[in-house]
């Protein structure tokens, strides 16, 4: 690659901020980090804070050079999930340190390493282009994505449009990459439901079967029926929906009692052949199928924001692609897969992709990520505005 693309270290700025603790909800600096390298290359940063009761409140950063269009977003998250065991990891997971290669610590892959990619690549772009793009460049960075994502992205990007931001398109640093850097670019996701099925029976002695009615075998036969037949076979650009059971259970401390009720809990990641409410609709005609009122039962579905979403492949996914193609000369798939993330917001303001690092280690102990692979993402993000400002 280019030896001026990577005079900005994406190794530094990772390891910077890896050594924040940054678990949802607490920043723990990681926010004012990347306030204080953007600041400095020249963007107007705000640190905004959105509050909601019953929720945690969030500290969030927008930052923005340039005037008008075209305007491209970078947008990330720099909280992370607990780090767990400490005492099992090779090296401290908040201390950024580096051996044979690797770069070790919770975020170094989701996503703090794409993160410095970002602004790496940028300032590059900066420094070599006399300081200001031919355009606009911004990057929305929230620390509530790993949680219940109500006071993060989808309370920046309204905020932002609501004081006159435009945005034309979006990458999103999440680590999209199956196996290799560059073997994929996501341009959608599934949506995401979650919900318990709740079957009511009558409780009494165990002795006595016949004065009672078990709930738990009513609850079997349903979670048995829900997964004997497909939801759907899959579309154009998605793989075939599932619905998968987490939990069942009845809170029974006793063995002589037949309980009252029991509870299985579930979630669906389902593609464009289905709504939120058009699922609940599905799941109640074939549970009623199942029980041929025989079993008493009822859902309860938790309150969603992941709707499914695409992004049709056009002349954005064509830069994205052609810059990836040019740096690691692979070409990148482009896929639905995986779970929720912040661009189910985003789509509703301009276009979205996500392009990051692999995602092998990300939520694991020993999170790490190659120290090459944040040079050669810096690189592709670098590539991607010169297409974008050409």
């Amino acid at each position: 690659m280019p030896p001026d693309m990577t005079r900005h270290d994406p190794i530094a700025i990772t390891r910077d901020l890896v050594r924040c603790p940054s678990v949802t909800p607490a920043d723990a600096g990681a926010i004012g980090v990347l306030e204080k390298i953007l600041g400095a290359a020249g963007f107007r940063c705000e640190r905004v804070t959105f509050s909601e009761s019953g929720t945690d409140d969030i500290d969030n950063l927008y930052a923005h050079i340039g005037d008008g269009a075209p305007h491209i977003m970078f947008a990330g998250h720099t909280d992370v999930v607990p780090a767990g065991n400490e005492a099992s990891w090779a090296l401290p997971p908040f201390s950024g340190d580096i051996r044979d290669g690797m770069l070790f610590g919770r975020g170094a892959v989701d996503m703090k390493g794409g993160i410095a990619c970002c602004v790496a690549a940028t300032l590059d772009y900066l420094a070599a282009n006399g300081g200001k793009p031919k355009g606009s460049i911004s990057f929305l960075i929230t620390g509530d994505e790993e949680s219940i994502a109500v006071n993060g992205t989808i309370k920046l990007v309204k905020w932002a449009a609501e004081r006159g931001e435009k945005f034309d398109h979006c990458v999103l640093a999440e680590p999209s990459c199956r196996a290799v850097l560059g073997d994929t670019i996501k341009i959608g996701r599934r949506g995401s439901l979650n919900g318990t099925l709740t079957v009511t029976g009558r409780s009494g002695h165990v002795a006595y079967p016949q004065r009672a009615e078990n709930p738990i075998r009513g609850l079997l036969e349903l979670v048995q029926g829900l997964h004997a037949d497909p939801l759907d076979s899959g579309s154009k650009l998605f793989d075939p929906s599932h619905m998968e059971f987490t939990s069942v259970d009845v809170g029974n401390k006793t063995v002589n009692v037949i309980p009252s009720d029991a509870r299985g809990r579930f979630n669906i990641r389902f593609n464009d052949n289905h709504t939120t409410d058009s699922l609940k609709i599905l799941l109640q005609q074939r549970a009623e199928k199942i029980s041929g009122g025989r079993i008493r039962f009822s859902f309860q579905f938790e309150p969603s924001n992941a709707d499914v979403f695409v992004v049709e492949p056009g002349p954005f996914t064509e830069v994205v692609a052609g810059a990836v193609k040019d740096v690691t000369g692979r070409t990148a798939e482009l896929s639905t897969t995986g779970g929720t993330s912040d661009a189910r917001f985003i789509k509703n303001y301009c276009s979205v992709v996500e392009f990051g690092l692999v995602g092998l280690t990300m939520h694991q102990v020993d999170e790490h990520v190659p120290t090459a692979d944040l040079v050669a993402l810096t690189a592709i993000y670098r590539r991607i505005l010169d297409k974008y400002f050409s």
